[in-house]
């Protein structure tokens, strides 16, 4: 190195140590990221929560609130009009199933990005170039000297063109190309001069490349894809609208085992009672006492279960809906759950499922993307080989040393040709082949599969359906045997003919038989749907259709043009009156009457239990605290 370029060197180095010690950016220079930039999570913008009631719960359950009665109609065609992302009920809760509204309309984009392999493309350049480029030549007047001269040269290069692909494969270009350049200084036959030409030039494949089906295979993909993106959201609706239905069900359900759990604890507030007047009388011991009172706490026990039950569930159906989990506002179910057989033939359930359950579709739609696709490969397989033209027209213009303009025109030339190419042996071209096929049968026993298993679920949910139905009819005559048990029982008691474990499994039965029969008309209910989501048209059952709404945006030729409508999003409505709307609560159904009438025939039990004559034993009975009233209050919510 010569040492005239040594102290910018040491500059540079310098330059570089700064930069890497200071990690700062030094001379345009940008450092090095040798640590993790993390912003402490005040720094992030605020996501804004909006700001709801606290939620409902055991210690506090606001049964006050407004009720707010709802048929299962109206609460799908709310649950519509709140859907931004797909949510499914899980549990007593409710998650997101990934999907929102805008995501076929994003697919859809893809339509028009292939498309646009299809378009023509322009493109221009124009450039100015000053040089002055120095030269050796042996001095005329000493030829042991030497001179060292320039050659200036002013130039414009101008170079524009116009490219067109064609849906056989085939490309065709039209260009021009103009240079003026100028030499001062220089006397030159021109000067300056101007060249240029005009070419149009077309390249067609005759094997790889060629074809029209093969050239728009990857719209047809991209098409494919957006229908696939439509069916996958479609499943996703079809799985909120059937956890509306389960929800609802689930809320009546959990408001029927709540009234059953009250009742039982009335219920044997009065055997307490009883028990307690025999103790005042001297007809009976303080140990009966204590067996009452450990059955009745297991009983409040239930309610307040049943009672954060029926909190969970009606949150969890709020959650699917799309509402807080608290607003002032209680749901209150009054649409009656179906109570008849419903009949239905086979082959035509799996016909249903066949055509309509959306990931058989699906599966379908993979299937004509393979083939599209096995175009695509054994296109690639072939060797390449294209035909080539071009023609061309020259000219050339300029001044002359006398100061004269003159052009020369008509200098054409032309071209024709194939180019070909292959790889000897085409391993990689027919390893892709050999792979696609394979795709394609790994494709098409998916399919096998998804219609094999269908049939299955299908089968499941004929077979609940047929045992739910003969469950629900059962536990209608078990209840009906309960009830009738339970007044004997109560008679026997209060007459002293049946010691108190008898009214205790009496109790006990009637509230299980209430609670089974509620819940398996609710899974019989519940199961309808399924069925309906298991063939693929709970959607149509339900008169839901989907509304593609458009936004203004950029259209091809940019902010040029005006601002055309393009699909943004794909909202689920309709309305819906499949179900009516009830004029009461929708347990009612269950015929939510007291088993024995106890309320209007004896006073109601006391705040606490009585205490043991002085000579009982034990001498202490266990106390009762003032916040633990022995008469809970009844059914809560408001009733019609």
């Amino acid at each position: 190195m010569s040492n005239r370029y040594l102290p910018f060197g040491i500059l540079w180095c310098l330059g570089c140590l700064a930069t890497a010690q200071a990690q700062e950016i030094r001379w345009g220079i940008m450092p090095e990221q040798r640590a993790l930039t993390v912003r402490s999570p005040e720094q992030l913008r605020p996501a804004g929560i909006p700001r709801t009631p606290a939620p409902a719960t055991v210690v506090s359950p606001q049964w006050d609130a407004q009720a707010v009665p709802l048929s299962l109609s109206e609460l799908l065609n709310q649950s519509l009009g709140n859907m931004n992302a797909v949510r499914v009920l899980s549990g007593v809760s409710a998650s997101s199933s990934g999907r929102t509204i805008y995501d076929v309309g994003i697919n859809n984009t893809g339509i028009d990005s292939a498309r646009g392999a299809f378009d023509p493309n322009l493109s221009v350049n124009n450039s100015f170039l000053n040089g002055n480029s120095p030269g050796a030549i042996p001095d005329p007047g000493d030829p042991n000297q030497t001179l060292i001269v320039g050659t200036e040269n002013d130039r414009n290069n101008f170079n524009m063109n116009l490219s067109k692909r064609s849906l056989t494969g085939g490309v065709i270009d039209f260009g021009v190309i103009g240079g003026n350049n100028r030499f001062p200084g220089l006397t030159l036959p021109l000067n300056p001069q101007l060249q240029s030409n005009a070419a149009i030039q077309l390249s067609q494949p005759l094997l790889q490349g060629a074809g029209v089906a093969v050239n728009q295979a990857p719209i047809v993909i991209a098409q494919l894809d957006t229908e696939r993106s439509y069916f996958q959201f479609k499943d996703a609706v079809q799985t909120h609208v059937q956890s509306i239905i389960q929800g609802y069900w689930d809320l009546v359900l959990a408001r029927t085992e709540l009234w059953a759990r009250e009742q039982q604890v009335r219920q044997l507030e009065f055997a307490v009672q009883e028990a307690g007047d025999k103790l005042d009388v001297g007809v009976q011991s303080f140990s009966p006492l204590l067996q009452q009172r450990v059955a009745l706490e297991n009983f409040r026990a239930n309610v307040l279960v049943a009672e954060g039950n029926l909190l969970q569930r009606e949150s969890a159906l709020r959650n699917v809906l799309g509402l807080s989990p608290f607003d002032n506002d209680r749901i209150i179910p009054t649409t009656p759950l179906v109570d008849q057989k419903i009949t239905w033939d086979w082959n035509e359930l799996l016909a249903l499922a066949e055509q309509y359950r959306p990931d058989i579709i699906e599966l379908k739609l993979i299937l004509e993307a393979d083939q599209q696709r096995m175009l695509i490969r054994n296109n690639d397989a072939l060797p390449q080989l294209d035909a080539v033209a071009l023609y061309r027209w020259n000219g050339l213009e300029g001044t002359m040393p006398n100061g004269s303009d003159v052009r020369g025109t008509g200098f054409d030339d032309w071209s024709l040709g194939v180019n070909f190419s292959v790889p000897l042996g085409l391993r990689a071209a027919r390893a892709g082949l050999r792979q696609q096929e394979l795709l394609i049968q790994r494709d098409q026993v998916n399919l096998q599969q998804g219609l094999h298993q269908a049939a299955h679920d299908l089968a499941i949910r004929v077979r609940n359906l047929e045992l739910f139905f003969a469950q629900y009819e059962r536990f209608k005559q078990v209840r009906e045997a309960a009830t009738e048990n339970l007044r004997v029982q109560r008679t026997n008691f209060d007459e002293g003919l049946e010691p108190f474990i008898v009214v205790l499994q009496a109790v006990v039965d009637w509230g299980n038989s209430v609670s089974n029969e509620a819940q398996a008309l609710v899974r019989y209910n519940a199961e309808l749907a399924a069925l309906e989501r298991d063939t693929g048209t709970i959607l149509e059952t339900h008169g839901i259709t989907f509304v593609e709404e458009r936004f203004g945006s950029i259209g091809p030729l940019g902010r040029i043009a005006a601002e055309v409508q393009y699909p943004a999003t794909l909202s689920p409505s309709g309305e819906n009156g499949r179900y009516s709307n009830g004029a009461e609560p929708a347990e009612q159904q269950f015929r939510l009457d007291p088993p024995v009438e106890t309320g209007d025939k004896r006073e109601p039990a006391p705040a606490e239990f009585p205490q043991p004559p002085a000579e009982a034993t034990p001498p202490k009975a266990p106390q009762v605290s003032d916040n633990n009233s022995l008469t809970p209050s009844l059914f809560r919510y408001s009733r019609k």
